[in-house]
This record gives structure tokens, sequence and C-alpha cells, in this order.
């Protein structure tokens, strides 16, 4: 049985120092899935943007400026309230997003209490993804070459 830890809030999409946004994302934590952390984006489009990275840049990125390449996270302030920023790169752009710290430091504490920082491999089920990796496809005994 593997649990997951939702937190449903706003983002700031960052259009300018002065101007942003609002984006409602869900942040997500699975245990069968303990070193990762899942951002969901609803932007108004066909579908939502969904983004995942490792649960450990979270963690270093509340505290200070984390993250190289397509994810980097850094804490932050804007108007007197703690935030984290989240700067997200793809080939299809860049986006500046911020979050209110308090509610991803409380949702994320919530993911560390359920899987400790450096116990994430004793929730990965090897058995079952060897067993899936291993299993044989079934032939297709109509393709035996005969006509």
């Amino acid at each position: 049985m593997h649990t997951v830890v939702e937190r449903e809030l706003e983002l700031g999409l960052l259009l300018t120092p002065e101007r942003s946004i609002p984006v409602p994302a869900r942040l997500v934590y699975r245990t069968d899935d303990p070193y990762a952390v899942h951002i969901t984006f609803h932007i108004g489009s066909e579908a939502p943007v969904h983004w995942t990275f490792a649960r450990e840049l979270l963690v270093e990125g509340v505290l200070r400026p984390a993250g190289e390449g397509d994810v980097r996270i850094r804490p932050g302030s804007a108007d007197g309230h703690a935030v984290i920023r989240l700067a997200l790169r793809s080939p299809d752009g860049e986006a500046l997003l911020q979050a209110p710290a308090a509610p991803v430091s409380a949702w994320l504490e919530r993911t560390l209490r359920l899987v400790e920082p450096g116990k994430e491999l004793e929730q990965v089920a090897f058995d079952e993804a060897l067993s899936e990796l291993l299993a044989v496809a079934p032939s297709d005994e109509s393709s035996d070459g005969a006509a």
C-alpha cells in the first residue's frame, strides 16, 4: 500500500518584478516514487503541465539556492512574506513561479515524516519492478510463419 501526499495551492507566474498571474497547482508526493516530487500546473491549456524533479532539490531549495539546468529553486521574499521561487526551463520556454513558503514547507515536512531522507530506497519495490521487466510477453501464435 502506497501513500500519496497532495497539496493544492496557487503560485504566481512572474511576468515582471511587479506583475504576476495566478497559476493553480497541485504538489504530489507518492511513496512508490520516493525520490520525486510532482507538480501539476493548471494553466488553462488543453492539458495540465506536469513537472517532476528530485525531492532533495526542493528540500535544499527551501533553504538556499539549489539546482542547475532545467529546475532551479531558491527562497526569497515578496511583500514581506517568505516565498519559494521555482525557475523552470524546457524546449518550449522558461517560467519563473513563486509560491508561498509556509504551505510548501508544511507539505514538504509531511513527505519527510512519511519517508525520511536516506530511507527512500526502502520504499522501492525492486521485486515487483524486476518482475515487470523480466515478464515475457505472450507470443503471437498467429504469426508463426505458416500461411
